[in-house]
Order: structure tokens, then C-alpha cells, then sequence
């Protein structure tokens, strides 16, 4: 998990790592979630903006061009989006999941809750290499 995390933190160092993305401008969701702390397993509230395929999060909602984001994710290396109240027993819980690792954020609601799956489900489709171009290895050189 820790390199999920340092993924998603470590790209809030440098403005290019956001690809271009002006989160600021237009985003397809936008709205407060809690979420999990990576080493120390607090839940903290934060503000959450998904645009062009990358999931940013900030301590205010107030976000602009000069806003620095705590945090990103891509959301085209996860494979999953799906609710997990079961596995933290905490109401209106999700889980967002890399081949790998796992984050966890807790919505305001069930309808909250739905519409950030929808969302990020969406985009992760959106985003994602397809198995075909990511997987296929020409042995020959015919390509």
C-alpha cells in the first residue's frame, strides 16, 4: 500500500505530475469524502476533485489555479471502485483498488456514495489501458 500512497502523494511535489490537468476548471465531481491515512490510520475530511482521469484531494474546498492538491491518484492504474461497508463497518463506505492496494473513503451519504463509484467507475474505463495495448508482446517484430 505504501507505494500506492507514495504514488499519490509523491506527485503532489511537482505541478507536471499533474499532467496538465487544470482541476480547478470544470471538474466532473467534485465533494468532501474522508479517507484513510496511509501510515497512521486516521480518517481525516478532505475535498475531493476528479478530473480527466486523476482523483486530486485538498484541505479546503475552495480550490483555484494556485491550490496545491495533498494528494492524487490516476485513476487508470485502479482496477476497482465498489462499497465496503462490510469490510470496515463503517456506513457508506468505498474502496478504490490497484492490483495491488486499497484506499478507503467514507461518503455523507448512500446517494453521496453511489454517485463517487458511478464517477470514478466511469473514469477509470475512460482512462485505462485497454489489455490489448498494454499486454500484448509481439515475439516475432511484425508490428
Amino acid at each position: 500500500m505504501a507505494s500506492f500512497w507514495r504514488a499519490a502523494i509523491g506527485s503532489t511535489q511537482k505541478e507536471d505530475s499533474y499532467g496538465g490537468v487544470e482541476f480547478w476548471s470544470n471538474p466532473e465531481r467534485t465533494g468532501w469524502l474522508t479517507k484513510q491515512g496511509e501510515y497512521i490510520k486516521t480518517w481525516r475530511r478532505r475535498w475531493f476533485v476528479l478530473k480527466q482521469g486523476k482523483l486530486f484531494w485538498f484541505k479546503e474546498s475552495q480550490v483555484n489555479r494556485y491550490s496545491k492538491p495533498r494528494g492524487v491518484i490516476p485513476v487508470g492504474t485502479c482496477l476497482t471502485v465498489k462499497g465496503a461497508e462490510d469490510v470496515l463497518n463503517k456506513q457508506f463506505a468505498f474502496e478504490l483498488s490497484t492490483n495491488a492496494e486499497t484506499m478507503y473513503f467514507i461518503a455523507d451519504s448512500d446517494k453521496e456514495k453511489e454517485e463517487w463509484i458511478n464517477s470514478i467507475g466511469r473514469s477509470i474505463v475512460q482512462h485505462s489501458r485497454s489489455v490489448t495495448d498494454s499486454e500484448v508482446v509481439d515475439y516475432d517484430n511484425t508490428r
